[in-house]
């Protein structure tokens, strides 16, 4: 596990098929797309194409932000700050585990390309 996370802003960014935020930046241009994760082993991974691994290829610091509400209002949120790095030799398995985290077929979205974040900090808080 990732020192920066605690156990439990782990156990809800685990406990549910929540949608990410990603955010990426090329040229001082910021992106931000929404996103499909799992949390494996003390990182966040993701399958992506198009803009977002464009960019995290010229550029691999990133931010991640999850967000939990309850009817529309806040439960709990999370962003994590990172260096993502493309994963070219586990990109099945990575899309596996987020497939069945989401309920996916475990051979859809192959078009993608597995990514890795490492968490380098994160800030979390509860609406409790």
């Amino acid at each position: 596990m990732s020192d920066a996370l605690s156990d439990d802003a782990v156990e809800r960014l685990t406990g549910g098929a929540h949608v990410a935020h990603l955010a990426t930046s090329r040229e001082g241009r910021p992106h931000v797309a929404p996103v499909w994760y799992a949390y494996h082993e003390g990182a966040i991974e993701i399958a992506t194409t198009g803009r977002k691994l464009d960019n995290i290829r010229h550029n691999p610091r990133v931010a991640l932000s999850v967000q939990d509400t309850d009817d529309g209002d806040a439960q709990w949120g999370l962003t994590l700050r990172g260096t993502a790095s493309v994963v070219a030799d586990d990109t099945g398995e990575i899309l596996r585990r987020i497939n069945d985290r989401y309920g996916a077929d475990e051979d859809d979205w192959a078009e993608n390309t597995a990514v890795r974040i490492e968490v380098g900090s994160a800030s979390y808080w509860t609406y409790d």
